[in-house]
């Protein structure tokens, strides 16, 4: 049975982060929330959690994924990032965003979009992302928590439970997160390119 776990969404209790990415430690599957939505959660060279989520969600291989990070230094392990791409991104994070950088060698290559070489970088504006990241000290492979045939991530960490009770290890419980989806921007090419319009402002591209 999966374990359930209800974590404080604004003040996080330190054990209970440091449970869940114990979880994630041993190569598990987790379930948490961010600034936008629920998603799933596992080691970067988790190979059996990362193949979980890609059955889970019947995904293809050109599915792009998501680094969430602690920071911009520990993204730039992972993510090639120019000047104007680290200013633009150090302007706007924490915060509901999700940019598309080239990879770096530090990436496997399974996370990375086959054709492309990208990789989707994220810092959420969460308490409970940025306590367990900071809890790993490594970045967290993502995946929105958004099963085949919804219209729409998951919200409720009860329903949550009841759908996946036999497929992760662990999930936290930070009440209801409404489902919305992050503003995706391109930073692979000099100009950056509005990719999706999600729920952040994107004024400063016009």
């Amino acid at each position: 049975m999966v374990q359930f776990v209800s974590i404080h969404p604004k003040t996080p209790q330190p054990r209970l982060i440091q449970r869940a990415a114990d979880v994630v430690r041993g190569g598990g599957l987790i379930v948490y929330p961010t600034d936008t939505c629920y998603a799933f959660g596992c080691r970067l060279d988790s190979k059996d959690a990362s193949d979980r989520i890609r059955r889970i969600r019947q995904l293809e291989e050109s599915h792009n994924f998501t680094i969430i990070c602690h920071d911009l230094s520990q993204a730039a392990a992972f993510a090639k990032i120019g000047n104007e791409a680290f200013r633009l991104i150090k302007s706007l994070t924490p915060g509901p965003y999700t940019f598309i950088l080239k990879a770096t060698r530090e990436t496997p290559k399974r996370l990375q979009h086959p054709k492309r070489k990208t990789i989707g970088i994220r810092l959420p504006d969460h308490a409970i992302t940025q306590a367990l990241v900071a809890e790993l000290g490594e970045p967290l492979f993502s995946s929105t928590l958004l099963l085949p045939g919804d219209e729409d991530a998951l919200s409720d960490p009860y329903d949550i439970r009841e759908r996946l009770d036999n497929e992760v290890d662990l999930i936290v419980d930070a009440d209801v997160v409404p489902a919305e989806y992050s503003t995706v921007i391109g930073l692979t090419e000099d100009v950056p390119e509005l990719i999706r319009q999600g729920k952040g402002e994107v004024h400063f591209l016009r």
